[in-house]
């Protein structure tokens, strides 16, 4: 056994010196003294790369950090025992956030490739890629409807006085958002009243209808702000990846600055401890339940955005010997920081507003999801004595940032899959179209019934499809292509040896584990609060992604230029001719160095038949 592992070592170290004395050949030019030198090679790889590798870690964080992280975060956090929530979610962090996020990454920016040619490892998985791209695309078509609310309250509140501070002559059972008088709410009187941020975000923003009525017509100011937000991420997509890197300084980095404003603000407003210490304050008895622990997977799937196919995406742009291990670390642990900063702010400000109104429990002003951002949040920011419109501007330009950053990286994702497949399609051309009908879909959730939709496609066309893929994607990953496979790419990639605690992530705790949520989430389910007709619409969406799997697994069976069917099957779950390091010259040095690994592989098969052995070896080896 010793001999096998120093040979390989061997043959690993001969060929990966061999690739590094071709001064970083693998990427098409090389390096030396800090000079860029383009090297003119036969087959040289034309796809495009990030201009500098901080533009690649600022696009993740970019993509990372959004909605989730601002509104969904927050709420869940609360909804699951507060402070003693974020023992299950970094625990979950560490043993399945940043490992997902660290394979994506590797495998991305091992083989060049987006989220569906990346299945050239195991073609009868194709159908992984293509389902994910299909939920990418769904997610595409609600994310930036977001957007464009949120555009129009950044353009409100440039206004002289807060619009959603007072109440229209005709809301009924209204309250000021700005009025601060006491008022006693067990008095019947003053029991089913409204804040008017509440009733200006339903009534003079979305006209909200049940879906039962209807989904109604798109409200034009909301439609032009949704055009504003397409033209916006077509004009950043449009030049390609370079452009998105560029704009990645501003996405990734402005939104911190302000953060902490709003930060140390919300410090200083009176009840802000309160608030964040009921948002902290860990309520013990919820640890040990099974619904905290599935909500923290949950939580961090969507938080960190991976098994998306985003991450794949941007990694396949990198140079072949990027640092990937430093940047997954980074990124993973700046998404949990900026969550538990964003958490304080949103509760600090939540517990100034039940102080000035006089509310006994903090749980009374909360709202969930775009309730929490949309009316709790412009609610408490109308009742700031002292600027109230500078906060408005500064909350909802930071949430337009994220929400604009993320939707770079689906819509990157979508584009990807297309020109991996059609390469001879220019970006401009896909951006543009994709924008196009991206617009045009978006659209109807402009509608007043639009929220309750937008529900139904993100339960059944995000939640269910990505658990779903996700656990076909770790199989393919770990135990199709192998744990061993992938540490050896590791090793000949970035000449770094990869230890236990990620061999056992990858091959058996992350899969347990999102096996479990999955087979959870579908034990539980209820269905969305919406006519039944609309949730049929959502199993067909979900249908639609999963269906993929069988039909790509079938096409890659019968293609298979293998005689006999038992040969096509094996062929069809063995790496594609294709398959490897983006550059010919690079893959040619990584093929003689597997073929030696190989080789031994097979010698150690002769030898370790029992099952335990074989699954020693496809993990620990």
């Amino acid at each position: 056994m010793s001999q096998r592992v120093a040979a390989m070592e061997n043959g690993f170290k001969k060929d990966f010196q061999s690739s590094k004395n071709s001064k970083n050949i693998v990427n098409g030019f090389s390096q030396a003294n800090g000079i860029v030198i383009t090297v003119a090679l036969p087959n040289a790889p034309i796809r495009e790369k990030w201009g500098k590798g901080v533009e690649f870690m600022l696009s993740c964080i970019a993509y990372s950090v959004g909605f989730g992280n601002i509104w969904k975060f927050p709420y869940t956090a609360l909804e699951n025992g507060g402070g003693a929530f974020l023992i299950p979610y970094l625990v979950v962090l560490f043993v399945i956030g940043r490992p997902i996020y660290y394979l994506e990454m590797v495998m991305g920016q091992f083989c060049s490739s987006g989220c569906v040619k990346i299945y050239d490892l195991a073609p009868a998985m194709r159908g992984i890629g293509v389902g994910q791209s299909i939920a990418m695309f769904v997610v595409m078509t609600y994310y930036t409807p977001v957007l464009a609310i949120t555009l129009r309250y950044l353009f409100a509140s440039f206004s002289t006085e807060l619009p959603w501070s007072k109440c229209d002559p005709s809301w009924s059972r209204c309250i000021d958002s700005d009025n601060l008088e006491y008022r006693n709410f067990s008095d019947p009187a003053n029991q089913n009243l409204n804040v008017s941020a509440e009733l200006y975000f339903t009534k003079a923003i979305i006209h909200r209808a049940p879906l039962a009525e209807g989904i109604g017509t798109p409200d034009l100011d909301l439609v032009l702000c949704l055009f504003l937000s397409w033209l916006v991420v077509a004009i950043i997509l449009i030049k390609g990846i370079r452009s998105t890197g560029k704009a990645a300084y501003f996405l990734a980095l402005f939104p911190y600055v302000i953060i902490m404003i709003l930060f140390v603000h919300t410090c200083s407003l009176e009840g802000a401890g309160k608030g964040i210490k009921f948002f902290l304050t860990p309520k013990w008895d919820q640890l040990f339940t099974a619904k905290v622990w599935m909500e923290a997977v949950t939580q961090c799937f969507f938080s960190l955005s991976i098994c998306f196919g985003g991450i794949i995406a941007y990694s396949s742009f990198n140079n072949f010997t990027n640092n990937v291990y430093r940047d997954a670390m980074i990124i993973s642990w700046l998404d949990t920081f900026t969550s538990v900063i964003v958490g304080c702010i949103v509760f600090g400000v939540l517990g100034n507003l039940a102080t000035v109104t006089h509310k006994d429990s903090i749980q009374d002003v909360v709202r969930q999801g775009t309730g929490l951002t949309f009316m709790a949040y412009p609610d408490a920011i109308a009742k700031f004595e002292y600027f109230p419109q500078l906060f408005s501007v500064l909350f909802f330009m930071m949430l337009f940032i994220v929400g604009i950053g993320s939707n770079l990286g689906v819509i990157t994702s979508i584009i990807t899959a297309i020109r991996d497949r059609c390469p001879q399609l220019e970006n401009w051309k896909v951006a543009s179209a994709i924008s196009v009908i991206g617009f045009a879909l978006s659209a109807i959730y402009m509608a007043p019934g639009g929220l309750d939709l937008l529900d139904v496609f993100d339960t059944y066309g995000a939640k269910y499809v990505t658990l779903t893929l996700a656990l076909f994607e770790l199989i393919t990953f770990a135990w199709i292509y192998g744990v061993d496979r992938i540490c050896r790419d590791i090793y000949f990639m970035l000449n770094i040896e990869t230890s236990v605690f990620w061999r056992i992530c990858w091959a058996i705790v992350t899969p347990v584990v999102v096996c479990v949520i999955l087979v959870g989430s579908f034990v539980e389910y209820k269905p969305v609060d919406v006519p039944l007709a609309y949730n049929v619409i959502g199993w067909v969406v979900y249908g639609v992604a999963v269906i993929q799997l069988p039909i790509w697994a079938i096409y890659a069976i019968c293609t298979q230029k293998r005689s006999g069917f038992v040969e096509k099957v094996i062929g069809a779950f063995q790496p594609a001719q294709s398959w490897g390091p983006e550059n010919e010259h690079t893959r040619e040095l990584y093929n003689a160095a597997n073929d030696k690994s190989k080789e031994l592989d097979d010698e150690e098969s002769e030898r370790s038949s029992s099952l335990c052995k074989l699954v020693h070896r496809r993990v620990f080896n």
